[in-house]
């Protein structure tokens, strides 16, 4: 028992070679360096577009209006053409559902290629690292600028690219905000100094936010904040689309002469140059395999493909692809849980179209007195109620309240006329017309309005009418 057992030490690293680590691994800045390419220009593209709909629609009129307004203190949302009330919310419910839905058909389909493509924080980190670029310079300018002393030639370039990323995320945050308050209004009480204490602290805050969030955690947002990084892997299978690194091309790696051959040397097409590092906004390795770190954006593969052009190499060494062709094998795109997503996804759209087409634009709530009931100078036992009657059109509109079938007067105003988007309570009192139906202590009654204009538009809720019961 008082043997000692062998043990062998087995290197886990070759000692010929020093240990590589990256951007991530540091735990430093991510310094990434300029390139172009085929995602890249995709990317611009499709960002420059979400963009420009996120600036600029805010500043289009409809109507005289601001065409696109969510109006918290009105309680109406307007998108172009139509107005949304609170009763419509179920159609935002609806919505936020569809592209719950939406995103996981992409994620099965193409991986994270969202996150690096369209997501906001990535977008937003994007512009932050090209401030970046065109104040300090490209990555080694800037690897060395943080490694040098201060100096007033440091200091200026410093806080030019803090001016740029305080200007952006104003610009964000004003953008923002003029969603919920008109933004014409907005940007002259800001220049005046006459902005509101809410309206300030808003623009403060989602400034505050989008310089944090884009110029100083980045990638932190993406990998410990962000819940979709947590549960995407459990959504891939063995089709989906990743970035991926061919290893069996490009392994083993190494440097070479252009001209030479890299078989008789025992090396792949992999170069070893590290360009896929140093463009990646996450500072990883695509070489190590898929990573939690990894958001899809393409870069690591316009670098790799640039570099395969230069040695004469086939394009495709880091690429989108699968699991199952990087084994040999040829990958699915029809596959049942994909099909699943899209089916319940074309579903999802069609039964929100016919909700949002089929939806009343005349809304009646019904809100019975406290009182239970009482007796008026004929002697009938009568029930006061409240009526809520909202105009969503954007025209006037003539409507008349009547009741349903059954032993019921009503007393009270019976036509109203509303302006667009308004709102009338109307109090109103049913009289029971015939005391034999009060055996029992309550019953059910019928408001109704109709749009004397429009006979198709036309509202009905029930309420209840109590009466004390006959001997």
């Amino acid at each position: 028992m008082t043997e000692r057992i062998p043990a062998t030490i087995i290197a886990s690293v070759d000692p010929s070679k020093p240990i590589r680590l990256t951007p991530a691994q540091t735990g430093g800045p991510i310094h990434t360096r300029s390139f172009s390419g085929l995602f890249r220009t995709l990317r611009l593209l499709g960002g420059g577009l979400l963009l420009l709909l996120y600036f600029g629609t805010q500043w289009l009129n409809w109507d005289g209006r601001q065409a696109v307004l969510w109006d918290l203190g009105k309680q109406q949302f307007h998108i172009f053409g139509a107005t949304f009330w609170p009763q419509d919310f179920i159609l935002l419910s609806a919505l936020l559902i569809i592209a719950a839905f939406d995103l996981f058909f992409i994620t099965v389909l193409a991986g994270r290629v969202w996150c690096g493509s369209a997501c906001p924080q990535s977008t937003w980190t994007w512009i932050f690292m090209w401030a970046e670029k065109v104040t300090e310079g490209d990555r080694g300018q800037r690897i060395k600028l943080d490694a040098a002393p201060w100096s007033a030639a440091k200091l200026l370039r410093r806080t030019a690219k803090h001016a740029i990323w305080l200007a952006v995320s104003l610009a964000t945050a004003i953008a923002f905000v003029g969603y919920f308050t008109p933004v014409r209004e907005l940007v002259r009480d800001l220049f005046t100094l006459e902005l509101g204490l809410a309206a300030g602290f808003w623009l403060f805050f989602f400034t505050a936010a989008t310089y944090l969030n884009a110029g100083w955690l980045r990638e932190k947002v993406c990998l410990h904040m962000c819940p979709y990084s947590r549960f995407q892997a459990v959504m891939f299978d063995a089709d989906t689309l990743l970035v991926s690194y061919d290893a069996a091309r490009g392994e083993s790696r190494g440097a070479r002469r252009k001209d030479s051959d890299p078989r008789t040397q025992g090396l792949g097409d992999c170069i070893d140059c590290t360009l896929c590092v140093q463009v990646c906004p996450t500072g990883i390795d695509i070489r190590d395999g898929l990573q939690l770190d990894c958001i899809s954006c393409g870069a690591c593969i316009d670098a790799c493909d640039s570099v395969m052009d230069r040695m004469g190499y086939a394009r495709g060494l880091v690429r989108f692809t699968s699991e199952r062709a990087l084994q040999g094998g040829r990958t699915r795109l029809f596959r049942p849980r994909l099909v699943g997503y899209a089916a319940a996804l074309l579903m999802m759209i069609g039964a929100f179209v016919w909700a949002l087409d089929a939806r009343p634009m005349l809304s009646l709530d019904v809100t019975k007195d406290r009182t239970l009931y009482r007796e008026n100078t004929q002697g009938q036992i009568e029930n006061m109620y409240s009526l809520k009657v909202i105009n969503k059109t954007q025209q006037h509109r003539q409507y008349v309240i009547s009741l349903g079938e059954g032993p019921f007067e009503l007393h009270g105003r019976r036509e109203i006329s509303l302006a667009p988007g308004e709102i009338a309570d109307l109090p109103v009192s049913v009289a029971l017309t015939d005391a034999s139906h009060s055996r029992a202590l309550s019953r059910r009654l019928q408001f109704e309005v109709h749009d004397l204009n429009d006979p198709h538009s036309a509202v009905s809720t029930h309420s209840t009418f109590v009466a004390p019961a006959n001997p």
